[in-house]
């Protein structure tokens, strides 16, 4: 078994902003390649996750294409954007698992109830699978409850975007669930996960400095 850890992403906003679309009256992820735009400190966040040796996954349920809203080369551009726009500080995503269903899709190949749409866990499991990841050891960073919810049963700890309010607890499953942390944006979830990171190794190291104690005879 892999002891191997990873953070885990939401896309829509936690890397980029959500859009309103006045035409159809709602807020939902870009439907066009100029609506996608990645937020502030994104970048800079992620090469910090680079740096700590901690690999980046994205997983995000997109049923965009399965609604009719844009095509798959349209997804393929927003990857394209997205790591383009890391480049200039040298940041990285390792892998990203985008789930296309959707129970209501009008395009009836993607139109399914599955494992892999959030709050599934199929992307963490597949995931896990083809990269040596270890779930325990893993952290999720989302900005929806559906985030919270499918990294919390996949086993990561997890960090919820915004601001916690309490009419998620009557929405979230179950109701007593609560993320590990909350963050204003990605660039401070991950300080608080490096701050994690480090009371664990301090943790650790205690618990050895105690196993090297010796009794003292009586």
């Amino acid at each position: 078994m892999s002891d191997k850890g990873a953070v885990f992403l939401d896309r829509d906003g936690v890397i980029n902003p959500l859009i309103y679309h006045r035409d159809v009256g709602i807020i939902d992820s870009p439907f066009t390649v100029a609506q996608f735009q990645v937020l502030p400190h994104v970048p800079r966040a992620i090469r910090q996750l680079n740096d700590l040796g901690l690999p980046v996954v994205v997983v995000s349920n997109q049923p965009g294409i399965a609604k009719g809203h844009f095509g798959l080369a349209t997804l393929e551009q927003f990857d394209r954007k997205l790591k383009s726009t890391l480049k200039p500080v040298a940041a990285r995503i390792d892998a990203i698992y985008y789930c296309l269903h959707h129970p209501e899709a009008t395009v009836e190949a993607l139109r399914k109830r599955c494992a892999c749409r959030k709050p599934g866990i199929g992307l963490f499991t597949k995931a896990a699978r083809e990269l040596g990841i270890s779930l325990a050891r893993s952290y999720m960073i989302g900005d929806g409850l559906t985030d919270i919810e499918a990294g919390a049963r996949a086993g990561c700890r997890t960090v919820f975007v915004g601001r916690w309010k309490c009419e998620h607890c009557q929405f979230i499953q179950p109701h007593d669930l609560r993320p590990d942390f909350t963050a204003r944006d990605l660039w401070k979830a991950v300080q608080l996960i490096c701050s994690d990171l480090r009371n664990s190794a301090r943790q650790v190291r205690s618990h050895a400095d105690c196993r090297q104690i010796k009794p003292t005879a009586q």
